[in-house]
Formats: structure tokens, sequence, C-alpha cells
């Protein structure tokens, strides 16, 4: 009998990671791939993502978050609502293993609900750190409610193994994002022009920021301190894909959308690339800027800076490529000239990504179909003072 692998996807980002994941468990003849999509891929106002899932995978079930709302409360709401769904959809599906990735609130709803099924949970992407975002303290969650782990470092490996996961469950197996970077077959120039319908520029950035979710009221703020910095680029085109569904994302993306609108002769805006025109933009674009993790685990490949904003990505391993900064807009252009500088420009072209070979999913595929379902439920805390350090 087949084992019945569901994976769980929510954002345009994570799917696109997953991507090759689900590829390969869909090839395997002992696996059966279900996925269940649901959080901003069912919504309008992001771009209705799930339609470019469906060019692909057969979607099994959808969840309904509505995400309607990007307040606390509207968030806890959505939260509740999506528990509901994940229990009767696991119910319904019966899966042997679910698969999730990384720290978002909508997967904390699908983990808790195969927690409470008894159902294996396999995370990827846990042990790091996010010292800016609740993202921190739900990925820890997760860590603890699942039986097999999939980290993108050594470090992160440690870490969860600190959390008392069992070494022999923790798998370092590299960032999933350098596997589309290998895989994907990438735009060019006048290709990637055309899939956007605008003309890259001399210089190019890439934007993509989203809010800082453990601090109050900060988005606005800080974005605007970003477009001042930006405005004031020379010979310099802007593409901005816009921010997430995390608490006071509608005013980045309403700052996004009038700013594009005020400057559309060197900006343009998206609710979403997709990974192959994000991935095909980073060949084109002298840099990342704000405060995504792709700024940290994607952009190294491709040997261009990244300006990683503020605390959002706190924490986190970062290759000599990436600069930091504070959200002003003094921090901001001391980064630009920082970027442009001979010796900066000099040191890109030896960077390394220390996410990895680009091979993860296949060893995750082989560490899922060798693992014992049945005595996987019950974990015992691993205490590092007794047994040593790894």
């Amino acid at each position: 009998m087949k084992r019945k692998i569901c994976v769980v996807t929510g954002t345009r980002a994570e799917y696109g990671l997953l991507y090759w994941l689900m590829k390969e468990i869909e090839a395997d003849k002992d696996l059966e791939l279900q996925i269940i999509v649901t959080g901003m891929h069912l919504s309008p106002e992001f771009g209705l993502t799930y339609k470019e899932i469906e060019k692909e995978f057969k979607i099994d079930k959808k969840i309904e978050m509505l995400l309607s709302s990007d307040t606390s409360i509207g968030i806890s709401k959505s939260m509740g609502l999506a528990q509901i769904g994940f229990a009767e959809a696991y119910e319904k599906l019966k899966p042997d293993v679910v698969v999730v990735l990384g720290d978002r609130y909508e997967i904390f709803s699908a983990a808790s609900a195969a927690m409470i099924a008894r159902i294996p949970i396999a995370h990827l992407h846990g042990g790091e750190t996010t010292e800016g975002a609740f993202d921190e303290s739900i990925r820890h969650s997760i860590t603890k409610m699942s039986h097999l782990h999939f980290t993108a470092t050594q470090e992160y490996k440690n870490r969860v193994i600190q959390l008392g996961e069992q070494p022999k469950m923790v798998f370092n197996v590299g960032g999933m994002g350098i596997e589309n970077i290998k895989r994907l077959k990438l735009l060019g120039k006048k290709e990637f022009e055309e899939s956007i319908d605008f003309k890259l520029n001399d210089k190019n950035i890439l934007v993509t920021f989203h809010p800082v979710t453990l601090e109050k009221s900060t988005a606005k703020e800080q974005f605007r301190e970003l477009l001042y910095a930006v405005d004031e680029l020379q010979d310099t085109n802007i593409i901005f894909t816009k921010a997430n569904s995390d608490t006071d994302g509608r005013v980045i993306n309403q700052m996004c959308e009038e700013y594009v609108s005020k400057n559309s002769h060197k900006a343009v805006g998206f609710a979403s690339l997709g990974q192959l025109r994000y991935l095909s933009a980073l060949q084109f674009v002298d840099a990342v800027l704000g405060n995504s993790s792709s700024g940290l685990a994607e952009a190294p490949s491709f040997k261009i800076g990244t300006i990683n904003i503020g605390d959002r990505q706190k924490g986190r391993i970062k290759a000599s490529s990436v600069i930091d900064c504070e959200p002003n807009k003094k921090d901001i252009a001391a980064a630009f000239k920082k970027l442009y500088s001979k010796e900066f420009q000099e040191n890109l072209k030896t960077v390394i990504n220390p996410y990895g070979d680009g091979m993860a999913s296949a060893s995750i595929v082989q560490e899922i179909k060798k693992a014992d379902l049945d005595s996987i439920l019950k974990k015992s805390f691993y205490n590092i003072k007794l047994e040593g350090k790894m």
C-alpha cells in the first residue's frame, strides 16, 4: 500500500520552496501525494495563487481561512477557522504523514490539527531564528509538534536537537530554495521583461518588505523610510513584490501601490511574481532590498547583494553578500553606497551560499519512506546535558 504524504501550503513563496519535493513525491511509486492549500493561495487580494498550483498538481482540499483582516484579532480568528478545516480534511484524506514548511500561522494550525489527529508531521526549515517576528515562536512550536525534521544548515539542526528532538530524527538537507535555482529553467532578460511588461534599467532593485510582527505599528513608518531612500536612486528601476498577510501587511501594500502609480516610469509592483519570475529577476537586479528571507536564502546564489532592513530576519545565518541596516533613510542610503562600492562588488564574485547544494527534495523523500511510522508518535525528550552535546 502506498504511503500517503500530505503537503500543506499557504503562500506563494512556500509553494515555490515545496515544488520540487511535491514533484519527487508524485513521481515515487511507493508514495501518494496529497495537497492541501489554504491562506493566501485562496485570497483574491493576494492573487488567487492556487490556480498556479492547479496547473501542475491536483489539489485534494482547499481550506478557506477568510483572510479579511490583517489585525491581531482577525489573524487569530483565521487560525481558528483553519484548524477546524484541517481537522476535517485530515479525517477525510487520512494521510500517513503531513509535510509542513516554516513558521507561518496557517502552518501552526495545520500542525496542531495533525498532532491532535495523531498524524506524524515532517517539518522543513526548523531551527531557524527570526527575532523580529512571531514566526520565531510559531516555528519552534511546530518543531515540538513534529516527528521528522529537515533543516537548512548544521547550526539549525543543532538548534532543533537543543529543543529536545532526537538527533536520529533530524536531517540537515540544505535550503529548499537552492533546488529551485538549480532545477528551474530561468527566463532570459527579454523574456523576463515581457513577462512583467516592464523594461529594466542600467541599475535595478527588487523590493520585498514585510511587517515586523513583534513591533507595534511600525510597518508604515519603516516602509516610508525605504521609499524615501529608493526615491533618491539615480538611473534605477524598482520591482516591488507586495507584503504577505501578516499584521499590517495591507498598509505596506497600499503604500506600494501609491508609489508605483506616481512613478510608473521607473517602478512596477506585483502581488506575486511567482517562483519562476522571482528567481529570474534575481539574475538581472543589483540587490534584493527589504526583509524577506529570500534575500538571505536565494539571492547569494546569484552573486548579488542583499540590503536587509531591520530585525525581521535577525538571528538567521547570512552570507557575506548581506548588508544589515536600520529601518531609516540614512542607514538604507549608506547600505546602497556600500552595495555599489568597488570592494563590495568585487567580493560578490566569491560569495558562498550557506544553505547547501540544492539536493534537498530527494533526501527528504528517502527519509520519509524509511521512517517507522508505527513508533514515531511517542517522542522522548533528548537531554543534551545527560547524553552529551552533538
